[in-house]
């Protein structure tokens, strides 16, 4: 019986489907829309802010600041892409982490999805099968995501509101706590594998809390915003550096 699947779901191929034109065609038609919403955004600044007040050479300036604004996260993302490219091909990294997601989610759901069918990101038994079931959760995801705020945001503004009178710190504290316990699940999974999985887990988390602490330090928030991006590049190169050494598997 022909598979359901384009391709062959047994391959290891998966750019081959990951970069169909089809996900490329959507992918687009996305961009077109989100530019479509800007263009639509600014003309209703516009038309809006002589009743508030603001002048156009303000306006002007503010869209100017908040381009330039834009470029540091930007960038952070773009580190994260290419470092996500040969998983998931350039129509899902553009859609699921550059628009509507975060590399961090977007990789956790995909990897959760993945070992449900017994494979992990990456290695040899990724296929083409599983990376259409992770494509699939992250796309789920993202999705979820944007209807759980279009509708329990009004009802959560009432709880939160109510909870920040009994005590502040307590909403901030919340999704917190969960964020570091799903994130710490996963990077915990990949201790026991070989020292270099132990090289590198502890290697990202270093660099990581380095840049958190010098952006408090400094005052520097942008480096809030890179340091997912540092943290796994410079996480690749200490493992690259470490398989190159020959640091033996644990047995």
């Amino acid at each position: 019986m022909p598979s359901a699947l384009p391709g062959d779901p047994d391959s290891t191929d998966i750019l081959s489907i990951a970069n169909a034109p089809i996900l490329w065609i959507f992918a687009v038609g996305i961009f077109a829309a989100i530019i479509l919403q800007t263009v639509i955004y600014m003309r209703a600044a516009r038309i809006a802010a002589p009743a508030a007040g603001i002048t156009q050479a303000e306006l002007r300036t503010s869209f100017r600041a908040g381009a330039v604004a834009a470029i540091g996260p930007s960038l952070a993302v773009v580190l994260v892409s290419v470092a996500l490219l040969s998983l998931f091909g350039g129509p899902a990294v553009l859609v699921r982490v550059g628009l509507v997601g975060s590399a961090a989610t977007e990789t956790a759901s995909a990897s959760i999805a993945a070992s449900t069918m017994g494979a992990a990101l990456g290695d040899a038994s990724y296929t083409q099968a599983v990376f259409a079931v992770a494509f699939m959760a992250m796309s789920l995801s993202g999705a979820m995501w944007m209807i759980a705020t279009l509708v329990l945001t009004p009802l959560l503004k009432r709880g939160d509101s109510r909870l920040r009178t009994v005590n502040p710190a307590l909403m901030a504290i919340i999704p917190a706590a969960a964020l570091l316990g799903a994130f710490a699940s996963l990077g915990i999974a990949e201790l026991g594998k070989t020292p270099i999985h132990v090289l590198t887990v502890l290697t990202s988390a270093v660099v990581m809390g380095v840049c958190l602490l010098a952006a408090h330090r400094f005052q520097q928030g942008w480096l809030r915003e890179w340091g997912l991006g540092f943290s796994i590049v410079i996480g690749l190169i200490v493992a690259y550096a470490a398989h190159s050494s020959g640091l033996a598997p644990i047995a």
